[in-house]
């Protein structure tokens, strides 16, 4: 089985460029599920149900988010709905969503780091109590988390028990794509789907003037040539264990 994997979709550049370059990646690849993050997707920060549903026709199977999805509060009542959007697994019990969801033999799992990211329950026993409960051979991380060691810790402590751990958030791709020895495909972070022309998706002047002066300052989704910025893991559909990795990167004026 091949799964394609993009990267933090942000804002209209982003969707643009997923909707234009997506269609043919499936088709080149021949891809048999599509994850993104789409956390970032409308505006830059947050995600709607028409932004989703955008998404989802282009070509999207599953969208994974992090610490933004709660932005558009419009999209709460849809993560308990049927739109595969998932939300971290591992926000307290009560809150509305849910961490994973299963697509025929793939269960696709949504995890938050917490090292500079807030005080969440700890992913890491998340999954040690999903892993019982899941039948399904091939399993897919995404996990949206700030600190690479955190990442690295988390493929190394689920390699050989999940297909693939996928790291998101940061926005900026990193060069280790690599099968981890016990058969798990692993990244530190795919790296954004949005406007090379900026600061990790925001407007270069914006977010300079914001740290120049200390002071609060809207920030916009930045414009121009929009890169794609995807991983493609190839799994083995008995075992669950991850064959190749491979990055994918696309631009689009």
């Amino acid at each position: 089985m091949l799964i394609l994997a993009i990267g933090d979709i942000v804002g209209r550049p982003g969707r643009r460029a997923v909707s234009q370059l997506l269609p043919g990646l499936c088709q080149q690849y021949g891809s048999d599920l599509v994850i993104a993050n789409g956390e970032n997707a409308a505006g830059g920060l947050g995600l709607t149900s028409t932004t989703a549903k955008e998404l989802f026709d282009a070509g999207v199977d599953v969208l994974t988010s992090g610490n933004h999805i709660w932005a558009q509060k419009e999209i709460i009542p849809y993560l308990d709905g049927d739109m595969p959007i998932l939300r971290p697994l591992n926000y307290p019990p009560g809150v509305p969503g849910k961490g994973y969801t299963v697509i025929g033999q793939v269960a696709v799992v949504n995890l938050m780091g917490r090292t500079f990211m807030g005080d969440f329950d700890c992913p890491f026993r998340a999954m040690d109590q999903l892993l019982p409960k899941l039948e399904q051979p091939i399993i897919i991380a995404d996990f949206h988390a700030e600190a690479t060691s955190e990442k690295v810790a988390m493929g190394r402590y689920l390699d050989g028990r999940v297909s693939a751990v996928l790291g998101t958030h940061t926005h900026v791709g990193t060069i280790d794509a690599q099968l981890l020895p016990h058969g798990t495909a692993y990244v530190t972070d795919i790296g954004m789907t949005g406007p090379i022309d900026s600061v990790i998706g925001d407007d270069t002047e914006a977010v300079i003037q914001r740290f120049l002066t200390s002071m609060p300052h809207h920030l916009s989704v930045g414009k121009g040539k929009t890169a794609l910025n995807a991983i493609l893991v190839r799994v083995a559909d008995d075992t669950g264990r991850a064959i190749s990795i491979e990055r994918i990167y696309r631009e689009v004026e």
